[in-house]
């Protein structure tokens, strides 16, 4: 049985914030992981300073399934089913040790598969105290009133053949990563709930939602009544890469990167139980996570009082929301995706003028029953001019307009944003302001001193223009005799 249960399916990752859930759950409020590389006899530990267990309560511990998960759980309990410690452990080792003290009394007792296997009968052999050549690893309790150690050792999930030390170290990293997603809103200051370190040193929290961000849009919290309990919903749409410096950039994108950290973030008890998903949701056919919905995010918290509802697994890495739910999630995530695709095709940029005025795009969309195709929007100010003042080549200009609209490479403009992750530069991305001003010059002549338009009004219109919307700066210092500054 154990064997069979050692597939669930965890990561070294996952099982490890299994582990945190239980010294969280015991009142811990500083748990310390500790990677020791030494090849295949490489250890894990994981210490807290939570309440700790006596003899009778390490007893049942260690035994798989020592509570139903039918019975009513304390409201902050972050567990379920009795089984997190012993398959999250069991899934990466072969040998698990639990130490507690409690009021100043140390218990150990260990679990051995190799044990298990060689054995001629049938029996459950809980063990009682370190492994031979273990005793060491228990000195992080000693001194101690009250906590609790976990051992992890003959870790072959980890370390299989052609496992290096660099290996090891990379795993270090992804750990981190993902306890700093888990338990984010634990370890956000100013006031954390708990403090996480990886041999000495301390997680840092991610947060998924740039809430900090003065540039990030957030809903209003959404909260729905369910027959498990009340559930609070908050869709955010995190700034464009243009709106971020370098650094925010790239730890924004998540453990996972921009794409897949889309979706649905599901908190039961403040703990993030599955991060990035569309659970199921979407009109006709399940969502897909697609490049321009990367900047979605949703954050969902259930009660544990709903795990049953929820379809939450022993691994806590899957929800499914009740029926009752779906259509109000829908919405919901309907409106965040189609936010997030505006502000990802428009690269993030502010929009430079108020009052409900349109901005006159230089491209429009034209929707068919064949699909959608792309044309030049004639009555662009810059465009409209050339046409007004062509004469006789306005049939011309009028063709090559066409054939542009008719050969844009869609394709390869698309297969170019998937593959590269970012979409092409446009609207004078990065170009010096000198550059900026240059195009904007010659509309700007063409619009006093030739169409007869006031240069207030000139400006005006300006600001209403695409690319020009966004370098209001650059608009405004335009002079009201450009005849006086400009030179043919």
């Amino acid at each position: 049985m154990i064997e069979a249960l050692r597939g669930l399916g965890y990561s070294t990752a996952t099982a490890l914030a299994d582990i945190v859930d239980n010294s969280i759950a015991a009142n811990g409020r500083y748990v310390d992981l500790h990677f020791s590389w030494d090849g295949p006899l490489s250890t894990i530990t994981i210490l807290d300073d939570g309440a700790g267990m006596n003899e009778i309560e390490l007893d049942l511990a260690m035994r798989l399934g020592e509570k139903s998960p039918l019975d009513a759980r304390n409201p902050s309990d972050l567990g379920r089913f009795g089984l997190g410690l012993k398959t999250a452990s069991f899934s990466q080792c072969r040998r698990l040790t639990v130490a507690s003290c409690k009021e100043g009394r140390i218990e150990c007792l260990r679990w051995d598969l190799d044990i298990l296997a060689s054995s001629e009968d049938d029996g459950w052999y809980l063990l009682e105290g370190p492994g031979k050549g273990s005793e060491h690893l228990l000195q992080a309790l000693s001194n101690k009133e009250h906590g609790t150690l976990v051992i992890w050792e003959l870790n072959d999930r980890i370390i299989t053949p052609g496992f290096r030390e660099q290996d090891f170290l990379d795993l270090i990293d992804k750990v981190e990563r993902h306890l700093a997603m888990v338990f984010h809103r634990f370890l956000t200051s100013p006031q954390p709930k708990l403090s996480l370190t990886i041999n000495g040193r301390p997680v840092r929290p991610w947060d998924p939602f740039l809430t900090a961000h003065p540039a990030t849009w957030s809903s209003p919290i959404a909260t729905f009544v369910t027959a498990g309990g009340e559930v609070e919903a908050q869709g955010h749409v995190l700034p464009h890469k243009d709106r971020l410096d370098p650094g925010v950039h790239e730890a924004a994108a998540g453990p996972d990167g921009w794409t897949a950290q889309q979706g649905f973030y599901v908190y039961r008890n403040e703990r993030l139980l599955l991060a990035g998903s569309w659970l199921g949701l979407g009109r006709g056919r399940s969502w897909t996570k697609e490049e321009a919905h990367r900047l979605a995010r949703i954050r969902l918290d259930i009660p544990n009082t709903a795990d049953s509802d929820w379809k939450i697994d022993i691994r806590k890495s899957t929800a499914r929301p009740p029926v009752a739910l779906r259509m109000q999630l829908t919405r919901l995530a309907e409106d965040t995706r189609e936010r997030a695709r505006r502000v990802f095709a428009h690269r993030g940029k502010a929009v430079a003028v108020g009052g409900g005025k349109t901005i006159v795009e230089a491209w429009r969309a034209e929707h068919f029953n064949g699909g959608i195709r792309y044309r030049v929007e004639h009555n662009h100010p810059a465009i409209k001019s050339v046409l007004e003042d062509a004469g006789p080549l306005k049939t011309n200009i009028v063709s090559m307009l066409r054939i542009l609209e008719e050969t844009i490479p869609v394709q390869r403009i698309w297969l170019d944003t998937a593959e590269a992750r970012e979409t092409p530069r446009t609207g004078f991305a990065e170009e010096p302001a000198a550059e900026v001003l240059k195009v904007l010059q010659v509309l700007y002549r063409n619009m006093v001193l030739r169409k007869g338009v006031s240069p207030h009004r000139a400006r005006e219109l300006l600001l209403t223009t695409e690319p020009f919307d966004n370098y209001p700066e650059i608009v405004h210092a335009l002079p009201d005799n450009p005849e006086e500054h400009y030179n043919d």
